[in-house]
């Protein structure tokens, strides 16, 4: 499954390359590129990319991008969300999950969203995440499974 921001990403490349004039046309090629999601999901992605729906000649309307954010370098979704973590400390099954201001609710909803079988979940906060593990788990190992999702990571810890 691929991250949120990936998908995003995804989406903006799609609507800047081509006319698409529905969310079912957008689905079928999201899914092209490897995205399964629902047609709920991809309406609050569209809401959260501001995207606009113009007239268009031959196909009545089309999705478009506002000005501005089709040319935003992709590589500020590149690092995320491993540029907003700060530290990660550990104490029992308990890991404390330090961020910038601001990026603990998008992190954790990352962690969250993959639903990793070693993690029974987060509660975050602006710019701390108390990130629960199950019994038995090691850091190394949590720090491998959230290095599956958030690439970086362990570069980032080291």
């Amino acid at each position: 499954m691929k991250i949120k921001a990936q998908r995003l990403a995804t989406i903006k490349s799609i609507i800047s390359s081509q006319n698409v004039s529905s969310q079912e046309e957008l689905l079928i090629l999201l899914e092209k590129e490897g995205f399964m999601t629902t047609q709920a999901t991809l309406s609050r992605d569209l809401k959260y990319l501001k995207v606009a729906k113009v007239p268009h000649t031959d196909l009545g309307y089309v999705y478009e991008l506002p000005q501005g954010l089709a040319k935003i370098n992709e590589e500020v979704h590149d690092d995320f969300p491993v540029s907003g973590i700060d530290s990660i400390d550990f104490t029992g099954n308990l890991a404390v999950i330090k961020t910038r201001p601001g990026f603990a609710n998008s992190i954790a909803s990352v962690i969250d969203s993959h639903d990793p079988y070693e993690i029974l979940g987060t509660i975050a906060g602006d710019d701390t995440i108390l990130l629960i593990n199950r019994e038995g788990i090691s850091k190394g190992h949590i720090i491998e499974v959230l290095s599956l999702f958030i690439p970086g990571l362990k570069d980032k810890l080291l």
